[in-house]
């Protein structure tokens, strides 16, 4: 890079720069602006834009508005106040943000919970909250019966469109469209609660992280800059509306802005640019898998002929970032990194293809807060020094990320409706003694010009042969091969060996020649690194967000029996690649008779 280029590129981050201190600057846990008054002064702004485009419709500011009025009135009606709790378990629609905004008003707290859960899943979900009512949708009946004997307190279900509890429509028509009085919040600070948003549950039942008022309007606004998102623009958002990215970075971006929403029920790959041109996209909101999906769809008429301009998002891998914006005519996305819950995050506002963030040296002190430590694979722990403190990870050393604690809005770790799930985030003595700091549980590292690089999920990452081996870095490779669509990769522990030997999960999407495809990965991996075992699924097993799901994986490992129905290969070093696994194959396997 020329230095004509690098220095536009510093000016064009220090712009960036000064435009979220414009929109994020005075977010304070001390401040008596909440989240309902942003929504308030942005209605009272561009009342006659339109906020939501759905199925057809289209919904004006003052008429959103209009509804969150009633839900607030309608919760006022049934005897909630400030710091009660509504759980809200409704599929995506306009509604689903009028609620919540509405609650907001008058200091009550939602709990977002994901509309596919069921049964003790989602129990825990309301239970953990302490709602006082359950709020669903047209979809959620047989979920909501499956589970009506495991809710604590029994909470009264109100339905918007459903057949299983009380008639939330016909309550919500009689509810008044006028504003409640500010009164009911008064006296709530942005340290005071606004969301429960849980983690996707990956790994166990999902756990309800706090988000403060303060932390809501950070989320809300914090994607404008890169964007450059103003009133003109419409926020293609197909994420669900419980998670963070789209529900909360997503409309926030276009609410506050006066842009409009184009809503869509559910992520469709068929449907994408259909729905984005013909809805005049200019931005969109991803995540990693959804542009994967894309990319491995088949050509579509539409899918340069968008209006497209900017997106943001996270989990866009390497491999698929450069050929997304490429062949689908997108010049600029930011891509981010950080947790609904966490005190450390970045955003990638030039672009650079698989970078998560850059903190070049004149912004140093406005991340002094973070750090990145060694770390030991094995113990799943930061290494300690002989003085008993963390040591720094050097330049392109991954370490783990990590955050320290304070009363900065930045610095701030809510924690969970769990203490032991919160203690389990906590890292104390890092660099001092008595210092506080929150662990990521992410792998990362930083390069000399100070791009931030995603590695690997603590966990994900294992040790086969001594060697540490990255499961995003097998999965890369992995879908570089033709006619292999998705690749789940993780560890499984072998009878006679050290260490956990590297399975895939894999769909397809072509033929694939599967004893080859051991040489394949031979030239693009570390011999360690090499998978063992090849798992060929009908489709992912994914989270509502596109998460993969891999505890139910590694449980199954590669015993036939428990993999039944789904092709499973090895390697066997005497036929040099990839073989079916047998009943013998696997008996000897269990019998320590294959040197890998």
């Amino acid at each position: 890079m020329n230095l004509f280029a690098k220095l536009a590129r510093e000016y064009r981050l220090f712009q960036d720069i000064l435009l979220v201190k414009k929109w994020t600057g005075d977010i304070s846990p001390d401040s008596d602006h909440l989240v309902a008054d942003d929504y308030e002064q942005a209605v009272d702004k561009f009342s006659a834009n339109i906020a939501f485009r759905f199925e057809g419709n289209s919904t004006t500011y003052a008429e959103f508005d209009a509804q969150a009025s009633r839900f607030a009135n309608w919760a006022l009606g049934q005897g909630l106040k400030a710091g009660d709790c509504i759980a809200l378990f409704m599929e995506n629609r306009p509604d689903y943000v009028a609620a919540w905004a509405g609650f907001a008003k008058i200091g009550v707290v939602t709990a977002l919970i994901n509309h596919n859960l069921e049964g003790e899943a989602l129990a825990h979900c309301v239970n953990i909250s302490e709602a006082k009512l359950i709020v669903t949708g047209a979809d959620q009946d047989g979920a909501v019966r499956g589970a009506a004997g495991l809710f604590k307190d029994a909470p009264t279900v109100w339905s918007l469109g459903g057949a299983v509890g009380e008639d939330l429509g016909a309550a919500l028509a009689a509810a008044s469209p006028q504003r409640p009085d500010r009164s009911h919040r008064a006296g709530l600070l942005g340290k005071d609660l606004c969301l429960y948003v849980y983690t996707s549950g990956t790994t166990g039942l999902p756990k309800a992280a706090r988000l403060t008022q303060a932390r809501t309007q950070g989320m809300m606004k914090s994607f404008i800059p890169p964007c450059r998102i103003t009133q003109e623009d419409r926020v293609y958002i197909t994420l669900p509306l419980y998670h963070g990215t789209g529900g909360l970075c997503g409309v926030g971006q276009a609410l506050m802005t006066g842009a409009t929403i184009i809503l869509r029920r559910k992520f469709s790959a068929s449907a994408f640019w259909d729905d984005a041109t013909d809805e005049g996209a200019t931005a969109i909101v991803y995540i990693g898998e959804l542009c994967r999906y894309l990319v491995n769809s088949p050509p579509h008429p539409k899918e340069r002929a968008h209006k497209i301009r900017t997106g943001f998002g996270n989990g866009l891998r390497p491999e698929v970032w450069n050929e997304f914006m490429e062949r689908f005519n997108i010049p600029h996305l930011a891509e981010f990194y950080g947790s609904t819950e966490g005190n450390v995050s970045f955003i990638n506002f030039d672009g650079k293809p698989g970078a998560i963030g850059r903190v070049p040296g004149w912004l140093k002190s406005q991340f002094a807060h973070v750090g990145f430590v060694k770390f030991d694979i094995e113990t799943e722990q930061p290494v300690r020094g002989p003085d008993g403190f963390c040591i720094p990870a050097a330049l392109d050393e991954p370490g783990e990320a990590i955050g320290k604690i304070g009363e900065d809005v930045r610095q701030r770790f809510e924690g969970y409706n769990d203490q032991k799930a919160t203690e389990k985030k906590l890292l104390r003595d890092v660099f001092e003694k008595g210092d506080l700091w929150f662990r990521t549980g992410d792998l990362l590292k930083k390069d000399k010009a100070g791009y931030i690089y995603f590695i690997d999920r603590i966990g994900d990452t294992f040790r086969w042969k001594g060697e540490n081996v990255s499961t995003n870095e097998v999965g890369e490779a992995l879908s570089r091969i033709e006619g292999i669509a998705t690749a789940n990769v993780y560890g499984v522990p072998v009878p006679g060996t050290d260490g956990k030997a590297g399975m895939a999960a894999v769909t397809l999407d072509g033929e694939v020649d599967m004893p080859g495809v051991y040489r394949r990965l031979a030239a693009l991996l570390p011999s360690y690194a090499v998978p063992i075992f090849i798992r060929v699924q009908p489709e992912a097993e994914t989270t509502g967000t596109f998460k993969y799901r891999k505890v139910e994986l590694v449980a199954e490992g590669f015993d036939p029996a428990k993999v039944e129905g789904d092709a499973l290969w090895m390697y066997d070093p005497a036929e040099a690649g990839y073989a079916p696994v047998t009943a013998d194959r696997y008996a000897r396997l269990l019998a320590g008779g294959f040197k890998f």
